[in-house]
Parts: structure tokens; sequence; C-alpha cells
């Protein structure tokens, strides 16, 4: 079987079909009409075969704060029009690895199961043979997958036994950036608008201009609405440290990932030191809020809703909605992106996208009992037509063809851009489910992004860079793998220590400790085995 590119003969080759037809391409004046697979009898996708018979899944999500549900929206509902799916789906109640080592250990896993690339749980369900190889589906009840999955994507994730078991969304190569000048990393540097301005839009780009601006915001603004500022904000804390505080950081600072030819020790740059020593010393004044250190997303989420955080290293993709409600609630409470920490040389942020390995994964679990439907269903969602009702909708009610580009109706856009949860609830497009969504091929539906959110969207644009080459992971049960776990369960306990010890000796004390413990746990070695990968992966990707 030839798989054929879907984002280029594929394309062409429909689009022929569909003007022969007289069935897309409009006449002047005309109104196109949605993207329909048209196929030969024998090439026509499953779901089309299935569409009249109705079939259950359970989908696992594994992360807690996932809320929709499906039945009850326009999109939930058009699409068990057409597949016959209906989907139940299970989030975890609390922390995510014990849910899904639990499901794993009982051997109880649902249908569909959806979590990050990097999860070691992946590898495991493989070699204990609990998922089925995505192409050995294919090959027997739908070669459909073979035209709609990217071939990057299946070349990438195809395991040394020749199969593919784990599908990505969100999944970027370095020929997508520079095909595309819109494609931004959502890692941002924000400021809440009114505090900024009125403490006179400082510089933060350095050390000493960062700390004054914190200093001089929570002195003239202290509280919010009764309620204590929290001067800097950030993603939580977990068992592998703080992003903002870690691995975002030092995106913004430009922190290489090589060296010479070497996979780079990032966590002792210079520069990288330099500012966490900064945050430190905004600790000992007391403008490190406790909160930080033990709050999670839902009470983040709260608090960026009252705009309660001055400034934060943070996704802009995970505060999309509190933005949204503040627009109409507290309009002069927005953030904006403004340009963050540098290093001492002053060079400009770099950025990630993701990379090939995409943000999640999703896999089909041998638990199913309808696996042909299961392929099926895959395939339709990474079909135009599927990308097209998870990312719009329904032409009709959630949007309509204007001079032969989609646009959204005014009212759901209205409900879109005040309350995510009830445009959840009654359209369910904007990826609403988000688990198998291909963002490239979203862009040729790219709807004008509205205020609040275009100027931190689009602010990423010049910084954004692709690092998917060292995207790359252990070997499940590896001793490397063994090692990197153990040295990042470090640095989760070293780095919030870091930034609340009581003076910058006892900040060196600490992380020399670090530095000795990780050296005691296998460094080097895990440092030779990434440079190994890392050269494979650019091999893989053609980057040699």
């Amino acid at each position: 079987m030839v798989r054929i590119n879907r984002k280029g003969i594929q394309t062409t080759f429909l689009l022929i079909l569909i003007c022969l037809l007289g069935t897309g391409c409009a006449a002047d004046g005309e109104t196109a009409e949605e993207p329909e697979p048209v196929l030969l009898e024998e090439d026509a996708p499953a779901w089309q075969k299935y569409a009249g018979e109705p079939v259950g899944f359970d989908w696992y999500i594994n992360y807690s704060w996932f809320a929709a549900d499906w039945g009850e929206n326009i999109v939930s509902r058009k699409i068990t029009e057409e597949t016959g799916v209906s989907l139940r789906f299970i989030t975890p109640g609390g922390n995510e690895s014990e849910k899904l080592n639990a499901l794993i250990a009982a051997d109880s896993l649902p249908d569909f199961i959806t979590l990050g690339w990097w999860e070691p749980q992946i590898n495991e369900m493989i070699d204990r043979d609990m998922v089925y190889a995505l192409n050995a589906l294919a090959d027997e009840y739908d070669p459909y997958f073979y035209q709609v999955s990217d071939v990057d994507a299946v070349s990438w994730y195809t395991q040394e036994d020749g199969n593919i078991y784990s599908y990505p969304n969100s999944s970027y190569s370095a020929k997508d950036l520079e095909e595309h000048d819109n494609i931004g990393s959502n890692q941002t540097f924000l400021v809440r608008k009114d505090i900024y301005e009125a403490i006179g839009s400082p510089d933060m780009t350095t050390p000493e201009g960062f700390q004054a601006a914190v200093e001089k915001a929570y002195e003239m603004f202290p509280t919010v609405d009764g309620e204590a500022l929290i001067p800097v904000g950030a993603h939580v804390f977990n068992d592998q440290g703080n992003v903002s505080f870690d691995k975002y950081l030092m995106n913004f600072l430009a922190v290489p990932f090589e060296e010479n030819g070497k996979v780079y020790d990032r966590y002792t740059n210079e520069d990288y030191i330099t500012w966490l020593k900064m945050f430190r010393r905004l600790g000992e004044e007391g403008l490190l809020a406790n909160d930080i250190f033990i709050d999670q997303r839902t009470q983040m989420e709260e608090k960026l809703e009252k705009g309660r955080y001055f400034c934060m290293i943070y996704q802009s993709t995970d505060m999309a909605t509190q933005q949204k409600e503040l627009y109409v609630n507290h309009p002069d409470r927005i953030y904006l992106a403004v340009d963050g920490p540098k290093n001492a040389a002053g060079d400009d942020h770099t950025l990630t996208t993701t990379g090939i390995n995409g943000w999640t994964v999703t896999l089909i679990s041998k638990n199913c009992a309808n696996p042909e439907r299961a392929i099926a269903f895959l395939d339709y969602l990474l079909s135009e037509h599927g990308q097209l009702r998870i990312c719009l909708g329904v032409e009709g009610e959630t949007f309509d063809y204007v001079d032969g580009k989609p646009i959204v109706k005014e009212e759901v856009n209205a409900v879109l851009n005040s309350d995510r949860a009830e445009y959840d609830r009654l359209y369910g497009a904007d990826d609403t489910y988000w688990m198998l969504q291909d963002e490239v091929m979203q862009l040729q539906w790219k709807q004008e992004t509205a205020e609040p959110l275009k100027q931190v969207s689009e602010w990423s644009y010049p910084y954004a860079v692709y690092n998917g080459q060292y995207d790359s992971f252990f070997p499940y049960g590896s001793k490397e793998a063994f090692a990197e776990n153990k040295i990042v369960a470090a640095w989760s306990e070293t780095l919030p220590a870091l930034l609340l010890a009581e003076s910058e000796e006892r900040f060196d004390e600490i992380f020399a400790r670090f530095l000795e413990q990780r050296e005691a746990y296998g460094f080097e070695e895990v440092q030779e085995t990434k440079t190994e990968l890392m050269e494979k992966a650019k091999e893989k990707l053609g980057m040699q």
C-alpha cells in the first residue's frame, strides 16, 4: 500500500473530482459546500459504511481538567449521526499517573486512551501487548488510514517492529514552520495590562528590570478586590519541576539545546542561574506568593479570572478562557504578551512549538470489542471532513460559507469569546474534542483571532522555533530511563528549594547538592545517550 501525503496529492485529486462532479467548486456568487470525501467505492472510508450502525466507545483522557461531554452539543450530535459513534469520556479524579497505572494493572484500559507523548505508560502498554497496531487495523478494516494520516507522523511513530501504535495531535514538522508564517508558540510572558501601564510599561527583559517592575507593581497594587496580588505567576509545581521556572524560562533566555554536536546541559547555563537567583531574591522579599507553590490548575484559573497575577510565564492556550472572561467582566485587567526574560546578550527568545511528537497521542486498547469501528472512527477524525467538524462545526449551524470561505456565525463567536464552558455545551467546535486535532490542516480555515486573544497569540510568531529533534525519550525500562527519572525527581524537589532559599549562599549549596545527586544517578551516561538519540532523530527527520 502506497501512503499518500494528504497535504499534497490527495488534496489535489479530491479537488479535481469534486469540481468534475459539481459538488463543491462554486461558481461566482454561489456558496461553497463542506469538503466531503469523494472516493471510488473500493476506497470508501469505513465510517461511511458504518454510519447507520450505533456503537459506543469509552475514551480515557489522562487530564483531570478535561470536562467536555458528548451527545448534547451540535458537533458531537452531528459526528454521531455521520459515524454511528457515541463516546463516554473517562478522566482521572486526582493524580493522572495513579489512575492510568491502576487501569493498566487491572487490564481495564478503555477503548481509546489519550495521554502525553512523553508518558512512560505508552511503552508499557505496547510492550505488554495491550494496544493495537494502528497499521494492522488499517490493513484489515480501513485502508483509508493511509490516506488521511500524515506521512511524517506515521514515519516518526513507527516502532522498530514496523508498527505504529499511537497517533499524535498538534504535530508539526520543521517544514510546516518554513511554509507558514502564522505558527506560533503558546509560551508567553504575560503582564496585566492596567498594572503594567500604570508602572510605566517597564523593560522586564533584564533581571534588574524584572525585579524592579515586580516590586513596583506590588507596591502600587497590593490587592485585587480585597485579595492579595500575586506578583509572579507560574504553571503548577509537579513531580517534574515547573515548566515556567525551568523549560520555558530557558527558552526565553535562548538557552541552547546542543553545543558542539552534543546535548547541552541547560540547567547549569549561566544566564539561567542568574535569573533563578533573581527569582530567589523576589522570594526573599515575599514576592513569590505561597499560592504558586501549592495551587493546581483549577485554583489558578479562578485567580486568573479575577486578574490576581501581575505577570507570569505561561501557556497562552491555558489562559484563553479566563482572558475572555476578563475581557467581558474587567476589560482593564486583560493580559498582554510582552518581551520577557532575555539572556545577557539580549538575544531573541527561542520559543518552541510542538514538534513531530505533537502534544498528546491516542491509542486503541485491545479491550476494545469493536476495533473495526474504532479505526474507522479514528480515520474519520483524521480526515479533512472530520477536522472541519471539530474545528468549525456544522455548516448552517455554527458557520456559513461567504465568498467560498467558512465564516463562524456571529452569535456562535459571541459565546466562544465570552463563555467557553457554555460554548462547549452548545456547539462543541473550536477543538473542544482536541484529541486528534491537526492544527496545520486547520490553518486553511483559520478565523481572524478576536481580541483579547489576538495580541497574545500572535506575539510569539517571530520567536517560534522548531526543536522536535530534541524530543526523543529513552526506551521503556532502560537504565537511562531509570536514571533520568531519578534526576527529574531530584530536580522537582530542588527547584522550589532554590526559589525559597533564604540566601544566595544557601541557593548555591542546594544547587551543588543537586549536581552531586544527578552525577551519582548517572547524569553523564544520560547525556551521552541523549546525544545519540538526538543524532538518530535528526537523521529520521532529514536534518543531518
